[in-house]
């Protein structure tokens, strides 16, 4: 079987090198290149079509493989479950290569990005469970389907948003397949370590041009193929004996790219973009800030990959031990403190996100403080009168902890309040003192009134909903004044 691996190896090698020279000069003629915006690293324009020739030396060599290699064409099965698993490939691949043509849309992509996870999943490549330390629990149909498909999409944009700098995708998908060919050939699933074989020959020759300074480029074509694969052959290679190990090892591999994956359409949501829209926060784009070179920060995330390969490797033999979970327990904690270190959560700041969660609690209503506002709202609603309005007015300005209020009245009344103990001059010009002054207007632009709020700022900062309490307040009185405007 070793010989057979190295043979597939250096075939599926030679192949690359071969032909991705030819794929290069194809894209030129074509005009599939990538050209230099605010976003891009590189500043000529450079044929992205490169996925074209790592997926033609891997088909090849498979083949080769099946045909004249008695060993591995008896492991290779012919079967409805196959054809499906490479239907999905071949389709991820057309539209990685269709979009590296002609731009797809964000949603079109993830349509196809779904569908070809739909048929591996039709394939019976699919994750029924979850299995740690000889424990866990197993899904349901509909919670397997959409566990199956959220791992295929992991991988998928994983890989294709790793493909930022020259040489960082195809590295890193070379030291997962080395780790994967050898876990796999460990357990004994010897189809898929072949596989794995081949896969990093035919990314180690592609890396010879597309190393820093790069003269091609995966693509969109070659990310969501080799993203695929990898995703397929995890799922394929694990069985009850050793799910648990097979399934995180190419996490631990690609955690780099995975990790960046899930953080950045959470990131984009929080500051107010589209989960889809580009941008140049991702891990290498925050080393390039610090000041690396393209090439220096693509050996910085290699050293860290090959640690979490070493730690891939490691979990595997503690793995009889019972270890595994608190393993991996430490290693998501280390993740996390480099990470935060590198500034790349800073979106992720406790006192931002208990900020978010304070707004989105007190907008749908539960707080208690917008409720008991709310009350005073009703009140003001249900008034028959200016007096009963007034009274209801002073218990909301209170509660906004203003010190003093005056409400005008489109007939020239003024009737104001002061908080107890208060000793501020409402005329009067201080540094410390807060003035609101909003006019009260009807739904026809009439005026009715006018309505002051003053606050000492010296005495406690305004509070996190005050200004949105305000506008509360001055629609609820709008609609008062309104309502006694026509009973007049």
């Amino acid at each position: 079987m070793l010989t057979e691996l190295f043979l597939l190896f250096l075939m599926s090698l030679g192949l690359s090198l071969v032909l991705t020279p030819a794929v290069r000069a194809l894209g030129i003629k074509c005009g599939a290149l990538d050209y230099p915006d605010e976003r891009k690293v590189h500043d000529t324009p450079i044929p992205r079509i490169g996925g074209l020739a790592v997926f033609l030396a891997f088909t090849i060599t498979a083949l080769f493989a099946k045909a004249f290699l008695p060993n591995v064409g008896a492991l290779y099965k012919c079967n409805f479950n196959t054809f499906m698993g490479h239907a999905g490939a071949i389709l991820i691949l057309l539209c990685g290569l269709f979009d590296d043509f002609r731009r797809l849309n964000p949603w079109v992509k993830l349509f196809f990005q779904i569908l070809a996870a739909t048929l591996a999943f039709i394939g019976g490549a699919a994750i029924g469970g979850v299995y740690v330390g000889g424990h866990g629990w197993s899904f349901g149909p509909v919670l397997t389907y959409v566990v199956t498909v959220f791992w295929f999409l992991l991988f998928i944009n994983a890989m294709n948003l790793v493909d930022g700098l020259d040489g960082l995708a195809g590295g890193l998908v070379l030291f997962t397949c080395a780790v994967m060919a050898f876990s796999t050939y460990f357990h004994g699933e010897y189809l898929a370590a072949f596989y794995f074989v081949i896969i990093a020959g035919s990314v180690l020759g592609f890396l010879r041009y597309n190393f820093n300074p790069a003269n091609i480029f995966l693509g969109d074509g070659g990310s969501y193929f080799l993203g695929y694969v990898i995703a397929i052959l995890a799922i394929r290679s694990s069985s009850k004996s050793h799910v648990g190990v097979l399934m995180v090892m190419p996490l631990l591999a690609l955690g780099v790219p995975i990790f960046d994956s899930i953080l950045s359409p959470v990131r984009r949501f929080i500051i107010g973009r589209s989960p889809f829209q580009p941008d140049k926060e991702h891990i290498h784009h925050v080393l390039l800030k610090m000041g690396l070179t393209t090439r220096k920060a693509v050996l910085v995330i290699y050293g860290v990959t090959l640690g979490l390969c070493a730690a891939a490797i490691a979990m595997m033999f503690l793995r009889d031990r019972g270890f595994e979970g608190v393993f991996l327990a430490a290693l998501l904690a280390g993740m996390m403190i480099v990470v935060r270190k590198l500034g790349y959560i800073e979106y992720f700041a406790l006192d931002k996100l208990q900020g978010w969660f304070d707004d989105m609690t007190d907008v749908a209503g539960f707080s208690r403080h917008r409720r008991s506002f709310l009350a005073r709202q009703i009140e003001m609603g249900k008034a028959q009168n200016d007096e009963e309005m007034w009274n209801a007015f002073e218990k909301a300005v209170d509660m906004l902890k203003f010190d003093a209020a005056q409400l005008y009245g489109r007939d020239g009344s003024v009737r104001s309040w002061r908080r107890e103990g208060s000793e501020i001059q409402e005329t009067g010009e201080t540094e410390s003192l807060m003035r609101m002054e909003i006019p009260l207007k009807g739904p026809k632009g009439n005026h009715l009134g006018k309505m002051v709020l003053i606050k000492d700022m010296q005495k406690g900062d305004l509070q996190r909903f005050t200004v949105r309490r305000v506008e509360h307040l001055r629609r609820t009185l709008v609609v008062a004044l309104e309502k006694f405007s026509n009973q007049s």
